[in-house]
């Protein structure tokens, strides 16, 4: 058994017998307590590069995310498991983990057992490049495609606010569910990082 947290209940998590959802405002994923090992989504928008963006335009505070990425990293060190933001998130400095380097595989990520690395979840299916980045401790580290998509060879944009793109563009832009979502090859892959953890005392 493992815990997904902040998650769609409708997702590529749910109606899994091995799989307990937890999200927001339902089921409060930041309470959570144990006993299993975590996949973790904690909320990006707070943490992501549009995040000064946003706070610009409608002055939704950078990192004031309520508290939930550093209640799914808590739970990440202490039950075992993995945590996936976008890449390039401030969430990692904010935290003082050491960010990955695209194409170097796992690396270490802070003093207490962490190991982080830059993956695409397009190598495993989502229709664009969703560069992401991974926080993981007392798990098994599996050996992932580690190669990075040119821009213009991903099928389509993460992009559902207008923002410029190159002139000709044709690609198709996701909107925010299709762009949040995770792709099924790709949570299995959380999914058995998870399940390999090495349960806390």
């Amino acid at each position: 058994m493992i815990a997904a947290l902040y998650v769609d209940p409708k997702g590529v998590y749910s109606g899994r017998h091995d799989v307990e959802c937890w999200g927001l405002p339902d089921r409060d994923a930041r309470e959570y307590a144990g006993p299993w090992p975590v996949v973790a989504h904690p909320p990006c928008s707070r943490w992501c590069r549009l995040a000064g963006l946003v706070e610009a335009r409608w002055g939704h505070r950078r990192g004031d995310d309520g508290g939930t990425f550093a209640a799914a990293l808590a739970a990440v060190r202490r039950w075992g498991g993995v945590l996936e933001h976008p890449a390039y998130s401030d969430a990692w400095a904010a935290h003082d983990l050491t960010p990955p380097v695209p194409r170097s595989g796992w690396t270490t990520a802070d003093f207490v057992g962490g190991w982080t690395c830059h993956v695409e979840q397009g190598r495993y299916g989502h229709p664009a490049k969703k560069a992401t980045w991974l926080y993981a401790n007392g798990v098994d580290l599996p050996s992932l495609d580690w190669a990075t998509t040119r821009y213009t060879e991903s099928t389509a944009l993460v992009s559902w606010c207008g923002n410029h793109v190159h002139s000709g563009e044709t690609r198709p832009r996701v909107g925010k569910g299709v762009a949040s979502a995770t792709p099924p090859a790709f949570a299995e892959i959380l999914i058995a990082m998870a399940r390999s953890a090495r349960r806390a005392a």
